[in-house]
């Protein structure tokens, strides 16, 4: 199905439903760097401009809309978060572009922690904004390491199907389990997510292979806690300085920091997919970004629609 993508980021979620064979025919995104890196590995059907600029009938026709909008004021990472935060409002634009090209389904990430924002009256807005737009509005907590993801990064995943679609979106089943429950394959870890990547201090050919040299302090903060290499990494955030940041996850032999291509990895990137810009832009690139694994499990299920579709004008 045809895909307009909005607050694009370097591309995790696009790359999951590319791999999902669908078709990404516009995106959008104002962070620069963050466009180029996804011209680089996805297409240049991307535009770099402020989405509140930009004109609905300048956005071509499709299927689904598609949008991990800006979640800075939303995520309890934030502790000076407000439910004023100007970057709340932010998801108006995803509303305004759903009202106007009218696709058959959305689909919207956010983190979990919008979820209770103002007591949960923040969430419940957005779902009632939505819902008056026309479509069946449902909502559901997912944990990336539930689909392969080697990290615990739990998301909202917010669908909407247009009132005349008949098709009931179910979520997707997990394809990996805590401690193998349910005969499912354990959750991956990051040493076995990391296993084939060699030290970044040794000769190698990978791309954004580079670490931060902000020194480690383990003192229980978020980015001073070491990582357990049997269990999938924590959260991977996108928050940091000029330096790669004190959030940056340390590496499992708690010697230093992981690399761009390690967190990358930790995200479900492919070793191939390279970023662009400094190595603070690209942390925070790689924080920002929905994993590929996790979004092509939940674009996966909008096939069902397709083969629905085949079925009946058989």
């Amino acid at each position: 199905m045809k895909v307009v993508s909005l607050f694009s980021g370097a591309g995790g979620l696009d790359l999951g439903f590319k791999m999902a064979g669908h078709d990404i025919i516009w995106a959008n995104d104002m962070y620069a760097d963050a466009v180029e890196t996804y011209k680089k590995n996805i297409g240049d059907h991307i535009i770099c401009e402020d989405i509140s600029k930009i004109k609905a009938e300048d956005i071509p026709d499709c299927d689904i809309i598609i949008g991990g909008f800006p979640c800075q004021g939303f995520s309890v990472a934030n502790t000076k978060r407000h439910e004023d935060d100007e970057r709340n409002v932010l998801y108006k634009q995803l509303i305004r572009m759903i009202d106007a090209k009218r696709p058959k389904f959305f689909l919207a990430e956010n983190v979990k922690g919008i979820t209770n924002l103002a007591k949960g009256k923040v969430f419940q807005m957005i779902l009632k904004d939505f819902t008056e737009l026309g479509y069946k509005v449902k909502h559901k907590i997912l944990n990336a390491a539930d689909y392969g993801v080697p990290q615990t990064r739990q998301r909202v995943i917010i669908i909407g199907v247009r009132n005349d679609i008949n098709f009931e979106y179910i979520y997707p089943l997990p394809t990996n389990s805590k401690n193998g429950k349910d005969g499912l394959p354990e959750w991956i870890s990051v040493s076995e997510a990391m296993a084939h990547i060699p030290d970044p201090d040794l000769p190698n050919d990978l791309p954004n292979h580079v670490y931060s040299k902000y020194k480690l302090n383990f003192n229980g903060y978020l980015g001073h806690r070491p990582l357990d290499p049997d269990k999938p990494a924590p959260t991977v955030t996108a928050r940091g300085d000029n330096k790669g940041g004190v959030v940056i996850l340390p590496h499992p032999n708690g010697k230093r920091r992981m690399s761009c291509r390690e967190l990358a990895t930790v995200q479900s990137f492919p070793l191939n997919y390279e970023f662009c810009g400094n190595n603070s832009s690209v942390y925070r690139q790689i924080g920002n970004a929905v994993p590929p694994l996790l979004g092509r499990a939940v674009a996966d299920v909008f096939n069902q629609y397709k083969d629905q579709l085949v079925i009946v004008n058989t």
